[in-house]
């Protein structure tokens, strides 16, 4: 038997995480969908020490 081709439903997305103080972005993961925004401490190369970034969608 043949399987189909088909289109795979999406369970992850790709979001970047952006400095707040900068507004630079510096990362970019993928994460499940869902759930709420993450905010978390990540190193900023401009400033050259760690700040908080946010996720923000493509």
């Amino acid at each position: 038997m043949a399987k189909k081709a088909g289109k795979r439903k999406k369970k992850v997305e790709s979001v970047f995480l952006v400095c707040e103080e900068t507004g630079d972005y510096n990362y970019t993961i993928r994460r499940k969908l869902g759930g709420e925004k993450l905010r978390m401490k990540k190193y900023c190369p401009r400033l050259r020490r760690h700040t908080v970034h946010v996720e923000k969608k493509k």
